[in-house]
């Protein structure tokens, strides 16, 4: 069963891959394919996953970026009260005013004449004149045509598994084995060996004999990759019964752990069958990407068209040339000089991300841009060097976590050679 962790990128290995540790930790903990991380990321990056505990220890399935935090979970600012001691605040309330009519009688105000006349200091409704304080109705704003909602895809349903071969693993080891074997299927041998400890701890504080640990650690690294050949071929089963509905997180990482479990002729075909199934699954997914990026840009929705453009189905196929091109247009178009300069910050902001990030230049910019404007030009102009150079504006050096950690040279090391002007 999948759980969600923090982990932290420390390196990337040049092949697709990346090793992380579990946030906060010294050592790494393992590797993670560069398909299953979201675009932009970097050493030093904490992310959310989803990860799964078997034979082998944790297993990665699906990576995400962390959440931002809520603007109103910051801290707020307490007010308190002047230490003086002055007098509260008291309320009275007039008593009604009363009019003399013209025959001397003193009547309340609005109280109606003999002959049906209200006396009031407001002139007749009838006479108002708009403006003049009588018509106190607004003008009503021009009615505008929202766009129209885009319908959000439904959610792949996650990878369910059987134990068809986990429970005919258990059914052939002799009884004894069967406890040490479920715990391996469940945390793998650490979780063998802490089971191990607990117990001795117990039977030292009841002065019962203590089991010896060897034999039983033994046991479990014998039926290890058993077990974790049985777990797989669960998921794989369970792959390629749902293909063509499962998250495509799931099926790609059931394909990603074939390559250490398939050693014999009737595993290496079931795993050619995922390959297959997940180049089908990734081509569709890819042509049904495309299709909702024209879709949008027809709509003009340039700033979810660059959302969406950065995140393709298939990591490393590039966006076809007319998709760019129609899309590079339509951001030029909407960054001009009368654009607002929250607008202006959120398309940079997806522009960033974007494939077609190099290929858009301004056509003119404003002539006194806002500070947000040029802060977030200046926090972008590494990623948007041309747009920088349209401004005029110095990029801002990329952050620690973007350049990786410092490296401390060895003991006995000599330091490298600083360049002379």
């Amino acid at each position: 069963m999948s759980h969600r962790i923090d982990i932290e990128l420390t390196s990337d290995r040049g092949d697709g891959s990346w090793t992380w540790r579990a946030a906060g930790a010294r050592q790494p903990k393992g590797v993670v394919p560069g398909s299953l991380l979201p675009s932009g990321t970097s050493v030093g990056d904490v992310l959310r996953a989803e990860a799964e505990s078997d034979a082998d220890g944790i297993t990665l399935v699906a990576v995400q970026a962390p959440k931002t935090r809520n603007r109103f979970g910051a801290e707020r600012i307490e007010i308190i009260g002047s230490t003086r001691s002055e007098p509260g605040v008291t309320t009275q309330l007039a008593g009604g005013r009363r009019r003399r009519d013209d025959d001397g009688e003193d009547r309340p105000r609005g109280r109606r004449r003999p002959d049906g006349e209200r006396r009031s200091g407001r002139p007749d409704a009838g006479n108002r004149r708009p403006g003049a304080g009588g018509d106190s109705r607004r003008r009503a704003a021009p009615h505008r045509e929202a766009p129209s909602a885009r319908p959000e895809r439904p959610r792949a349903p996650r990878l369910r598994a059987g134990r068809k071969h986990r429970q005919a693993l258990l059914a052939q080891l002799p009884a004894e084995q069967r406890p040490v074997c479920e715990l391996v299927l469940r945390g793998g041998v650490p979780l063998v060996r802490d089971t191990l400890e607990v117990q001795r701890k117990a039977a030292e504080a009841s002065g019962i004999p203590v089991v010896k640990a060897g034999p039983v650690v033994d046991v479990a690294e014998k039926l290890a990759p058993h077990a974790r050949l049985a777990e797989w071929q669960d998921r794989a089963d369970a792959a390629l019964a749902q293909a063509s509905e499962v998250d495509l997180r799931d099926l790609r990482s059931v394909v990603v752990a074939a390559d250490g479990v398939a050693r014999h002729e009737q595993t290496r075909q079931t795993a050619e069958q995922l390959r297959e199934a997940l180049s089908s699954r990734v081509d569709a997914e890819q042509r049904a990407w495309s299709s909702e990026l024209a879709e949008l840009i027809a709509q003009e929705r340039s700033v979810a068209a660059l959302r969406l453009s950065s995140r393709p189905p298939k990591a490393g196929v590039p966006l076809p040339p007319p998709l760019a091109a129609s899309l590079a247009k339509l951001v030029v178009d909407q960054l001009g000089p009368e654009t607002s300069p929250d607008r202006y910050c959120t398309v940079l902001d997806a522009l960033a991300l974007s494939p077609v990030r190099t290929q858009v230049v301004p056509a003119s910019i404003p002539d006194t841009p806002a500070p947000t404007v040029v802060e977030a030009v200046r926090r972008l102009g590494d990623r948007l060097p041309q747009i920088a150079s349209a401004f005029g504006v110095e990029p801002a050096p990329p952050s620690r976590a973007r350049r990786g950690p410092r490296r401390t040279p060895r003991a006995g090391s000599t330091p490298p050679p600083t360049a002379t002007p």
